[in-house]
């Protein structure tokens, strides 16, 4: 499934949203409007590794960022390992994988640094500065 944000196309795997894209697509229009802070589907995380991240990233408040580091401590494994889980996030945004940052810098997304950026700075987020 497709979704716009801030001109930017993501693509989801509508296979872990129990809504239709269209509701989907509604929530993420919200979203970008500042009407809604959160998402209200259903998710079917991966019973995996990565749906243990995704479910810690789940966690991650509107306006707020954790390192990879930090999540790595909660889930008792590698800053690294948390990272790839990240790029593996079948439904970025409503999974917000762009909360999670390097400790100096905003370090990969697959939407590109520009759209982590803006989903950041629209969140009212602190974005990491390099050193």
């Amino acid at each position: 499934m497709e979704i716009r944000i801030f001109d930017r196309e993501r693509d989801l795997d509508g296979s872990r949203i129990d809504a239709a894209p269209a509701l989907v697509r509604e929530q993420v229009r919200e979203y970008e409007s500042g009407q809604r802070t959160g998402f209200d589907v259903v998710i079917d995380y991966p019973d995996d590794f990565t749906g243990s991240v995704m479910r810690a990233i789940d966690r991650i408040p509107y306006g707020e960022t954790r390192t990879y580091g930090e999540l790595a401590a909660d889930l008792d494994t590698a800053a690294i390992a948390v990272g790839q889980a990240c790029g593996r996030n079948p439904i970025p945004v409503i999974v917000p994988c762009h909360r999670v940052v390097g400790t100096n810098s905003l370090t990969g997304y697959g939407g590109g640094l520009e759209l982590k950026r803006r989903l950041l700075e629209h969140e009212g987020a602190s974005i990491p500065v390099p050193e």
